[in-house]
C-alpha cells in the first residue's frame, strides 16, 4: 500500500503524521521524504546512511558549428528552454524539463543531451525504516523530476509513506499521483481550511482516496469539521494541541514517543487507510 501525506500548506503537521505512521506500524516501511527542497525527516529518524545517488536531468547542448538557425528547437519548447537568434540556437539549462523533443527532431542534429545534476538521493537504515530522501541543490528550480526518482524507489510490495510536498504545486502532483490513498493534514483555523480546501480539489483531480487529519484539535473553530462533513470526507484522526508534542518535536523527536498513548490510533489508522484504498481504489489516469 502506497500511502502519501499532503497538505494544502507548510506547517500543518504533514511530516508529523507521515513519521508516526512509519514508526508505529510495527513492520518493514520505505519512507519517502519528497519534499526536496526541505526534506526533514532525518532529523527525526537517525539511522545510518547506506547509499547515496546523484540525480541529473537531461540538458541539450548546442553544436554551433551544426547549428542553421531553423528555429524548429524554439518552437518546440514550451518552456523557453531554448531561444534562436540569427547566429543560431542558444539553451537556456535551469529553464529545460528534460523532455528530449528538441534532441530528437532537430533536422540539423546540432543537440545532443548532456547530464546536469539538480539533486540528490539518500538512502538511510533506521531499523525497520527505509527512508528515501530527495535533496534539491541549491539553485536548481525544477523539483518533480527529483521528487519523481524518490518516488521510483517505492515501487515494488511492502507499505510505502509519502511525506509530500506543500501546497498543490506539481511536486505535490508528482508525490501524490499513483497513490492508494492519500492523507491530507490540516488545522481548524481559517487559513487551514482554504489551503484544504485546494488539498482536496487537487486529490480528487489525481482520482486518489483520501480522508483528513485535523492536527492541534481543539483550537480555532469548527469550520473544518463542517466543511468535511458537507464534503462527505472522513476525519481519519484528530491529534490534540499539546504543548508536549510542540516539545518533542523541537528536540527532533515523534509523536508517539512523547505521547506513546497514540502509537495505537496512528497504527490503527493504517489499517482504516487500507480500508478506504479498498472501498474506493483509485482510478488508473
Amino acid at each position: 500500500m502506497i500511502v502519501a501525506v499532503a497538505s494544502g500548506k507548510g506547517g500543518t503537521g504533514k511530516t508529523t503524521v507521515a513519521l508516526s505512521l512509519a514508526l508505529a506500524a510495527g513492520r518493514p516501511v520505505r519512507l519517502l521524504d519528497c519534499d526536496v527542497e526541505e526534506p526533514n525527516c532525518h532529523l527525526f529518524l537517525g539511522g545510518e546512511v547506506v547509499a547515496r545517488e546523484d540525480v541529473s536531468l537531461p540538458t541539450p547542448t548546442v553544436d554551433s558549428g551544426r547549428c542553421t538557425a531553423c528555429g524548429l528547437c524554439g518552437e518546440l519548447c514550451q518552456f523557453g528552454g531554448i531561444v534562436v537568434l540569427p547566429t543560431g540556437a542558444h539553451a537556456f539549462p535551469t529553464l529545460c524539463h528534460g523532455c528530449g523533443v528538441c534532441v530528437q527532431l532537430c533536422p540539423a542534429g546540432a543537440l545532443r543531451e548532456a547530464p546536469r545534476r539538480i539533486g540528490e538521493l539518500t538512502e538511510t537504515r533506521a531499523g525497520s525504516i527505509t527512508l528515501v530522501t530527495g535533496r534539491l541543490d541549491v539553485g536548481q528550480t525544477l523539483a518533480p523530476p527529483l521528487v519523481r526518482a524518490v518516488r521510483a524507489r517505492g515501487e515494488g510490495n511492502g507499505l510505502v509513506i509519502i511525506d509530500a510536498p506543500p501546497g498543490t504545486s506539481c511536486p505535490v502532483v508528482a508525490a501524490v499521483r499513483g497513490a492508494d490513498v492519500a492523507v491530507l493534514v490540516t488545522e481548524p483555523t481559517p487559513f487551514g481550511l482554504h489551503d484544504l480546501e485546494l488539498a482536496v480539489e487537487a486529490v480528487r483531480r489525481l482520482r486518489v482516496p483520501f480522508g483528513v487529519i485535523v492536527n492541534r484539535a481543539g483550537v480555532g473553530d469548527a469550520r473544518v469539521a463542517d466543511f468535511c462533513e458537507r464534503e462527505g470526507i472522513p476525519v481519519l484522526l484528530e491529534i490534540p494541541q499539546e504543548r508536549r508534542i510542540a516539545e518533542a518535536y523541537a528536540r527532533g523527536l515523534s509523536v508517539v514517543s512523547a505521547c506513546p498513548e497514540l502509537r495505537p490510533a496512528f497504527a490503527d489508522l493504517l489499517d482504516r487507510l487500507a480500508q478506504l484504498a479498498t472501498v474506493q481504489p483509485r482510478q488508473k489516469d
